[in-house]
């Protein structure tokens, strides 16, 4: 692998990229009055909190029992404004720790009961039900003005080793105005439309290959309603196969039907948004390659551009996604960087109109990049979305790259941080604007640490860190960091 430090002055990059951050309308230092996204607001003050799984995390002795901290949101964002470590032994939460459960596997947010208070989401992919080893659960713990209120278990694993709640999304898919709960189990998607209560239905099943499905959601076909995104993928068990597909509830079939699929793409990570401004949904593979290796289709765009990882992205047509859109790598003109083999350019993506100009903008993590000589620092990319999306007429891109060793970005570049494993976005401080947080699980020998950048700027970052949190020491890597709300 050829490393080299990527040439990164943060504050000139942003001027020459043209991504201006200018405040929002209605926004002011005390707290939000614009549309600014809100929905992971558990105690209603007006400030997005910040959820961070922790799977690995031991429990009263008990290793990888898991849990989730919440970090809350103030004028001066998450850090210094309270924190709630919720474990299974939580009194409102259902259940009791135990080694393995890896509670806090996958976390989301979303409005269940219908009031002010934002709901928190957490899956247990390793609990056991009654005899069923690792059949896996979800859990919903429900905001309230101090935090957090009562519990319910929503979803149950039906079989030993089912790993329910190993991935989780939020939407109202089947229209009724009520949410409906997406749950990654083995070789499936479950659906709950009922989170009150613990009662699933298959959505699909296929090979999966033993990885969670990626989930994501978005209106692909305009019709106002969201669909269901699915990545999966798997290899000689007992056929190779990839798979990005769409899935809509058939409300005069009372099921969810398949829609579009890109045969033989695997992602690992997806994200919406609309890049282009032309209101519709456009969806975008992160870390895309070909799996399948059949030669047909393409799904990834030209084989050169899924070097050391590339993104793919379907922009919406109304009916359903373009299929063929706009592929990018590190070797794209206008993207800091060179692509090398082990980046994981796009592993985890996010999305948000940085700059107000109401086109979404696309954020990439790479998580195996190297800094230096420090394989594995990791590195995150800001791609700015133009009339003709992320890559204008003449298939170049407007970005910016941050890693540790940026300036405004705290810390050093070492290697194995994995900084960009994970990534996620809400508007902490409050400003109007959205902050971007960046998981670094193998920050201090994979205690983790979580970097939130104020309006994706470097400048005024700060970083949360188990230690910084107080939260208790752990026999195993705590890779705080490696799970962040979605």
């Amino acid at each position: 692998m050829r490393v080299r430090t990527l040439a990164l002055a943060a504050a000139t990059a942003l001027a020459a990229t043209g991504l201006t951050l200018p405040v929002a309308a209605g926004a002011s230092a005390a707290g939000p009055t614009g549309p600014a996204a809100l929905k992971s607001d558990f105690n209603g003050d007006g400030y997005a909190d910040l959820a961070v799984g922790v799977p690995s995390g031991t429990v009263d002795g008990k290793r990888k029992a898991g849990y989730v901290s919440v970090t809350f949101g103030g004028e001066n964002g998450p850090g210094s404004n309270g924190v709630r470590r919720i474990t299974q032994a939580t009194v409102e939460v259902p259940g009791t720790p135990e080694a393995g459960d890896r509670f806090g596997g996958a976390v989301t947010t979303a409005y269940i009961d219908d009031d002010q208070y934002a709901d928190l989401v957490i899956g247990a992919p390793g609990e056991d039900i009654d005899t069923k080893a690792d059949a896996g659960s979800v859990t919903v713990l429900y905001g309230t003005g101090d935090g957090f209120a009562t519990a319910n278990t929503a979803a149950r694993g039906d079989a030993a080793g089912a790993a329910y709640g190993n991935a989780l999304v939020a939407a109202d898919f089947t229209g009724d105005t009520d949410v409906d709960l997406a749950i990654g189990a083995k070789d499936k998607v479950v659906y709950n439309s009922h989170p009150l209560v613990a009662r699933t239905d298959i959505l699909m099943g296929d090979r999966m290959g033993g990885r969670a499905p990626v989930l994501s959601t978005g209106d692909f076909d305009s019709d106002g309603r969201p669909e269901l995104a699915v990545a999966f993928y798997t290899q000689n068990q007992p056929y190779t196969q990839s798979h990005v597909q769409l899935f809509r509830y058939m409300k005069d079939e009372y099921r969810f039907g398949l829609t579009w699929s890109s045969d033989n793409s695997a992602a690992n990570a997806l994200a919406v948004g609309d890049f282009n401004g032309d209101g519709k949904d456009d969806l975008a593979l992160g870390n895309c390659r070909e799996i399948a290796d059949e030669n047909i289709d393409d799904p990834c765009g030209p084989e050169e551009t899924a070097k050391g990882g590339g993104i793919h992205i379907h922009y919406g047509g109304g009916d359903e996604p373009i299929w063929k859109g706009q592929t990018l790598n590190q070797d794209t003109p206008g993207v800091p960087g060179v692509a090398e083999k082990g980046d994981d350019f796009g592993n985890a993506l996010a999305v948000a109109d940085i700059d107000g100009d109401g086109k979404d903008d696309l954020i990439a993590g790479a998580p195996g990049e190297a800094i230096g000589s420090a394989a594995g620092a990791g590195s995150v990319t800001v791609l700015k979305g133009g009339a003709n999306g992320i890559l204008d007429a003449a298939g170049k891109a407007s970005a910016v790259a941050y890693q540790q060793d940026s300036p405004g970005i705290p810390g050093v570049a070492e290697k194995g941080d994995r900084f960009g494993a994970a990534l996620a976005t809400a508007d902490h401080d409050g400003d109007g604007r959205p902050d971007l947080s960046v998981g670094a699980p193998g920050e201090n020998a994979s205690s983790g640490g979580v970097w939130n950048l104020p309006s994706v700027a470097p400048s005024a970052v700060s970083v949360i860190t188990p230690n910084s949190l107080d939260q208790p020491a752990s026999s195993d890597a705590t890779m705080y960091g490696a799970v962040l709300r979605r």
